[in-house]
């Protein structure tokens, strides 16, 4: 489980660190670029934390998603975590790059992808066997879940639909 979770969520992170890429050049509001700027430490810190755990834990560097993991071993795409990946997160980044009112966009892909990674986080505790990555996945649970109501309260406030 520790190396399925780690093999999927380092390419879930790769796209919100890409998201947050796209803010901080094209978001308006200060609020935006500061989360942004938040997602992309945390999440490019946790990844290169899971990088250095995977070494040791499991020997060379992680593969890319989608190889040997990715498809046959029972959380491949359509299966268990498989959806997890890119792909199933609703993330676009062409279309986020286009998008006529980023802000609005970038919130309303942001969240879905949160809960994806919530999700994933909060799957993977209950069989995780190395107690540092159940640690660091309960921390993905909590602040994540955090930037979910921040950015639900913001989009209410500044669009007034949730």
């Amino acid at each position: 489980m520790d190396q399925r979770f780690i093999v999927m969520m380092i390419p879930h992170h790769d796209g919100a660190i890409a998201m947050a890429d796209l803010a901080l050049s094209r978001a308006k509001r200060p609020e935006i670029r500061a989360l942004a700027v938040n997602i992309k430490a945390s999440q490019t810190q946790e990844n290169a934390q899971m990088r250095t755990w995977y070494r040791a834990w499991f020997g060379g560097s992680v593969p890319a998603w989608g190889g040997a993991m990715g498809h046959g071993g029972g959380m491949g795409h359509g299966g268990g975590m498989g959806m997890m990946g890119m792909g199933g997160t609703g993330t676009d980044i062409a279309w986020l790059k286009n998008a006529p009112d980023f802000d609005r966009a970038f919130i309303q892909q942001m969240i879905p992808h949160h809960r994806m990674g919530v999700m994933m986080a909060s799957m993977a505790q209950t069989g995780s066997q190395h107690p540092q990555l159940q640690a660091l996945q309960q921390a993905m649970v909590k602040v994540q879940s955090e930037e979910i109501e921040q950015m639900a309260g913001w989009y209410r406030s500044w669009y007034g639909t949730p």
